[in-house]
């Protein structure tokens, strides 16, 4: 049996992150629930994610699955963050079952991201 609760991908991604930060952005998301707070903001270039950081506030699952998160959605479409779903996240980390709800916490922040930068883009066109 394993003594350490954490994958060696979790700590990897733990030990650097490399997206950790906030910009300057008007593209931003917090969301403070289930004892963690999480924080993204992008840049965009035209309509793709060129940059995407993460503040978070919780256990090394947290911190490694925001820093997943940005290195997978960095350069895809920004519509991407209003689909993201994170059975692969959760996969790929070995996120336990009881920390289901933590890491959901993180879906609810990305996609609230993508629907503040969907909402920017509405009101521009309306401009």
């Amino acid at each position: 049996m394993n003594a350490n609760p954490y994958s060696e991908r979790v700590r990897e991604l733990f030990a650097r992150p490399a997206h950790a930060g906030e910009m300057a952005t008007p593209h931003r998301a917090f969301i403070a629930d289930q004892g963690i707070r999480i924080a993204f903001s992008a840049t965009l270039s035209g309509a793709v994610i060129e940059r995407l950081r993460f503040q978070a506030w919780g256990c090394p699952h947290v911190i490694a699955a925001a820093e997943w998160v940005c290195t997978q959605l960095e350069g895809r479409p920004a519509t991407d963050l209003q689909t993201f779903a994170v059975a692969d996240l959760m996969q790929s980390l070995a996120v336990p079952m009881e920390k289901s709800g933590r890491i959901l916490v993180i879906e609810d922040a990305v996609r609230a991201l993508g629907a503040a930068i969907s909402k920017t883009f509405t009101n521009t066109e309306q401009d």
